[in-house]
């Protein structure tokens, strides 16, 4: 569709949005933005960004096949370098999707094969192809046409040597020289730091023998002092097998931590470290019938378990460094989380020779959020934004809130205690796409910045500082401009948790065209900007590196 503000179209609040959704521009060449404000001079480096770019595509039948659900968008790959020279600030930009033999398969069939998140399956299908799709499944997607966008990681440890034949002319001046896509499958994408061209799949399998399953969180978690990178393998089937593994940074090489076998299989897009704990939280998003529900659906949602309010959600706390697998579990009323945000550990309150995890997440009430991004409930012009509009909304409400897992050094991993709410923050407050002050990570933390979604547009409306300790909060909105995710940037120089910038890609609704905006973490003032003469898509997340520094990214 073309989306044009100045025609007749109506727009919710009249706060267009549909631009973010149909992006068919591409910069393949690098340009220069046009740069105001004062980006400070400690912001010099490279904010690469991934998520849906177009959804639909013209076939050589005629007809225009179109994506349904935001997180099957066509995954498009952005890069912004922060250039500072002298007294002025440059900003270069180019993108590049990674999905082009999809798109031209697309084109020529009518239709996506394979699996997805959320597409819904051909009505016309007959329930004998579709059993026989179970038992017999037909042949996988080939590699080139895997759409895989959510999150990125730089020069990840294990998987760093994977490239090594696979660059061009050596080392980048950025001291970036592998780039990883990732989504909540155990596979991965490289593609080159530069130009943003794919170079090829890698699969878990690679990292270690036994990580044979299909799924795994997007958001791997980086330990912040020694660069290990965790997260889990999950192996669908009657009985579904978690494997949580570490990456050393030291040694390239892959140990896993414990394997869980009492947990059901569920959509868990990130978890949670501690200085000394890896914590994985089974929360609700259960998958159908073992996980065999998927391949009858097709994708993932449709094979999601209903929420039920009896199932509770399940705490596994892992020993990341002494080998002792799972030390201690727990439990609470269900939830469902796409977003961990931070975990410490501390002295109990209530007995300070023991240890608790303090835990903070974004959370919904239920999974009706999943629904709630397909394309034609979230874009602005779409009636069916409307079925979540105002009241409509609030079983879609998120909400920050922290846990405390008590006296964790003296839990008996055999039995669930149960895992106390310490605080909920109001919806107005909270915020998805969190993030904090990577200095911060494993330690207390009060500040929590994230995109909110307070019922002025049908996709998110600002950005907002939460402080955790006087439960207030301060925003950025400007009415028409639909923010994404923020990245923070420490001060190099500061000691404060909140002194910093934050880096964030913004559509203005009404000139169809993006820019970088530079936000004071403080005050959460603009203080800088970089215009783009196109739109950037409504992408998922981001990883920045700067100049200054080489080696791993924080994956969090």
């Amino acid at each position: 569709m073309t989306f044009n503000v100045t025609s007749s179209t109506k727009h919710f609040n009249n706060w267009p949005n549909d631009a973010g959704f149909e992006v068919i521009h591409e910069e393949r060449e690098p340009v220069e933005l046009t740069v105001s404000g004062h980006i400070p001079s400690y912001v010099s480096g490279t904010l690469y960004r991934t998520g849906p770019g177009g959804r639909q595509v013209k076939t050589d039948k005629g007809t225009t096949f179109a994506v349904d659900h935001w997180f099957d968008g066509f995954s498009q790959n952005h890069r912004f370098q922060i250039i500072q020279t002298g007294s002025s600030t440059r900003v270069v930009y180019n993108s590049r999707r990674s999905v082009d033999p999809l798109i031209e398969n697309i084109r020529l069939t009518g239709n996506m094969a394979g699996f997805s998140f959320g597409q819904k399956r051909d009505p016309c299908t007959s329930f004998f192809k579709k059993v026989m799709s179970v038992f017999v499944p037909g042949p996988p997607r080939p590699q080139e046409q895997n759409n895989i966008g959510v999150t990125l990681s730089i020069n990840p440890p294990g998987l760093d040597s994977q490239t090594a034949g696979d660059r061009k002319g050596g080392g980048h001046a950025s001291g970036i020289h592998t780039l990883l896509v990732k989504s909540d499958v155990a596979v991965m994408r490289h593609i080159d730091p530069d130009t943003l061209e794919p170079r090829g799949i890698v699969s878990q399998k690679t990292l270690h023998p036994e990580l044979i399953g299909n799924m795994s969180a997007a958001h791997a978690k980086s330990d912040p002092v020694t660069g290990d990178i965790f997260n889990y393998n999950l192996a669908l089937g009657r009985t579904p097998i978690y494997r949580v593994f570490r990456v050393s940074a030291a040694t390239g090489q892959t140990e896993v931590l414990a394997t869980i076998t009492d947990a059901p299989g569920a959509y868990l897009h990130s978890s949670l470290i501690t200085e000394n704990y890896f914590i994985l939280c089974v929360w609700s998003g259960r998958y159908a019938w073992g996980g065999l529900k998927i391949l009858w659906e097709k994708n993932m949602l449709d094979a999601i378990s209903p929420f039920d309010p009896s199932q509770k959600a399940l705490w596994y706390v892992i020993d990341r460094k002494q080998g002792k697998g799972v030390v201690a579990k727990y439990e609470c009323d269900p939830f469902f989380c796409f977003h961990t945000i931070n975990a410490w550990e501390e002295p109990s309150p209530t007995d300070p020779l023991h240890t608790d995890i303090v835990a903070d997440l974004s959370i919904y009430k239920n999974l009706d959020v999943l629904k709630r991004f397909y394309y034609n409930n979230i874009k602005s012009s779409r009636p069916a934004s409307l079925n979540y509009a105002g009241d409509k909304r609030r079983s879609c409400d998120v909400f920050l809130r922290r846990w405390r897992l008590p006296s964790v050094d003296t839990a008996d991993p055999l039995e669930f205690r149960e895992a106390v709410t310490v605080h909920t923050a109001e919806h107005d407050h909270s915020c998805d796409l969190p993030v904090i002050n990577p200095r911060f990570l494993t330690k207390p933390s009060r500040y929590i910045y994230g995109a909110c979604d307070r019922d002025l547009s049908t996709f998110f409306d600002g950005l907002v500082k939460y402080d955790m300790e006087t439960q207030t909060a301060t925003y950025f909105s400007v009415h028409g401009h639909s923010p994404g995710e923020a990245i923070f940037v420490p001060n190099p120089n500061g000691a404060a948790e909140d002194d910093g910038v934050l880096l964030s890609v913004v559509l203005d609704g009404y000139a169809e065209k993006s820019y970088l905006l530079v936000l004071d973490a403080k005050t959460m003032k603009e203080v800088g900007r970089a215009d783009v003469d196109c739109v950037v898509g409504f992408g998922f997340h981001g990883v920045y590196q700067s100049q200054a520094v080489e080696g791993p990214s924080i994956d969090i």
